[in-house]
């Protein structure tokens, strides 16, 4: 039985493209650095940015954390509300949360900004723990995904209830470290082409609605749905 879903954000409960791809492509003009093309920077939406850097641009450590600082410059007072939440998603959230689900967060983006852009769209009422890295670090999934399951208190013998919900491969890999399935969601054209299928994502679906179907019919636990 489902107990605790773990979501990621850019992606999954948010449409966080044009902040993102706008922010990057600002960031590498300031650096003289040439822009990659619309489709590879959508790939910089999910994983985290030093490593979308080094990937896609070839920067060593020492140019991407310039290029990740340049970043946040304009995501912070900009980027970060250029934004909106992934269609039905909130609802989603309701509905599970009023079955006695948990629900968390688990992303790579700087908990900073994590908390108010899911305060911003009615989310963090219903993710208790927000966890995203800390101040000058830039974790991977698997990371944060294993500080959402300490904070909750989930040891590695209670997994068995627990799912990651999120857009990328590094969503699918980060569970797997930690133990958990992951549902792969493609509301949005960020992952490339049968990504999350070949990363060994549990299912794959295209809406909010098909989400909660695949959780309900697997034992999220029951309750009173509100409407």
């Amino acid at each position: 039985m489902i107990h605790t879903i773990l979501f990621d954000l850019d992606g999954t409960l948010t449409d966080s493209r044009e902040g993102i791809v706008n922010s990057v492509r600002w960031a590498l003009e300031r650096m003289d650095a040439p822009v990659p093309d619309e489709e590879t920077l959508l790939r910089f939406i999910g994983p985290p940015l030093l490593e979308s850097y080094a990937h896609w641009c070839g920067f060593d450590e020492e140019r991407g954390r310039r290029a990740v600082e340049l970043f946040r410059e304009r995501y912070g007072p900009v980027g970060q509300y250029e934004n909106r939440p992934a269609p039905g998603m909130l609802d989603l959230c309701r509905r599970l949360s009023a079955r006695g689900l948990t629900l968390a967060l688990a992303s790579s983006k700087p908990a900073s900004m994590c908390i108010p852009i899911c305060e911003r769209f009615g989310f963090a009422p219903y993710l208790r723990p927000i966890v995203g890295s800390p101040p000058g670090d830039d974790w991977d999934k698997g990371r944060s995904v294993r500080e959402a399951l300490r904070l909750l208190g989930i040891g590695p013998g209670d997994r068995d209830g627990v799912l990651m919900v999120g857009d990328r491969k590094y969503d699918v890999e980060g569970a797997r470290e930690n133990g958990i399935d992951c549902v792969g969601v493609s509301f949005f054209p960020y992952a490339a082409p049968g990504e999350l299928e070949e990363a060994g994502a549990a299912a794959v679906v295209r809406s909010a609605e098909e989400l909660e179907s695949w959780i309900l019919e697997r034992g999220g636990r029951p309750g009173e749905e509100v409407l």
